[in-house]
């Protein structure tokens, strides 16, 4: 910051994306500043292909909005809002997710509620017959066996929200079609109760959206 003249979470953000060294006068790292500190979703390049802004830029006018002591989900709507997706798109989710890391605020996927973690895959089935999958409780039980899922509200074939189980998380399912015959899916599951919790739900919903499109790429959209 003094160098710069940046704002905090900017000259945070540049340095967490060099893994928090410092360099010396010929260009050599020195130690860590923040060797426990947290990470960003991804590189300053890739998130500048995806949204057309790198972290630096990001956390200014988050800084500017106001953002730094707003909840998650105002913020994912804020960032969601001025790309023009939905708040649980990846775009939307990286940059909150960092610059809640990158100001201290948060460890890697904990939010006011709990810990949350998403999966994203794509497949080859049209967004509709996506949808199906999960809302329909006879193809979710043959497509994601052991998804204990009650829908709470749904916009078909866009978006559903479920209480999982009776342990007081919730999945959030978002499909985006990619043409006519493929689409992406995105599961979030919230409100768990910690790290190693998340890290289990991780595992498990990449099995089984890993299951369910190797099947469907195989099988075609009526597998």
């Amino acid at each position: 910051m003094a160098k710069t003249g940046e704002s905090y979470s900017a000259a945070r953000a540049a340095l967490l994306a060099t893994g928090g060294r410092t360099g010396s006068a010929d260009g050599a790292a020195t130690s860590p500043a923040y060797r426990e500190g947290p990470v960003l979703a991804t590189s300053d390049a890739a998130i500048r292909e995806r949204t057309g802004r790198g972290w630096e830029e990001w956390f200014d006018l988050l800084d500017g909005a106001g953002m730094d002591q707003r909840p998650h989900r105002e913020i994912a709507r804020w960032v969601a809002d001025s790309l023009g997706i939905v708040p649980l798109a990846w775009a939307a989710q990286a940059v909150t997710v960092s610059y809640e890391r990158a100001r201290g605020g948060r460890a890697v996927g904990q939010r006011a509620d709990g810990f949350a973690i998403t999966v994203t895959r794509t497949v080859n089935a049209p967004a509709d017959r996506l949808f199906t999958v999960f809302a329909d409780p006879a193809e979710r039980q043959r497509r994601l066996p052991g998804a204990d899922l009650r829908e709470r509200a749904a916009t078909r074939p866009r978006s559903a929200r479920f209480d999982w189980a009776d342990d007081g998380t919730r999945v959030n399912v978002t499909i985006v079609a990619k043409g006519e015959t493929r689409s992406t899916v995105t599961v979030e599951h919230a409100r768990l109760a910690n790290p190693d919790e998340g890290d289990r739900m991780k595992r498990w919903w990449r099995e089984r959206l890993t299951t369910l499109a190797s099947a469907m790429n195989a099988g075609g959209c009526d597998a």
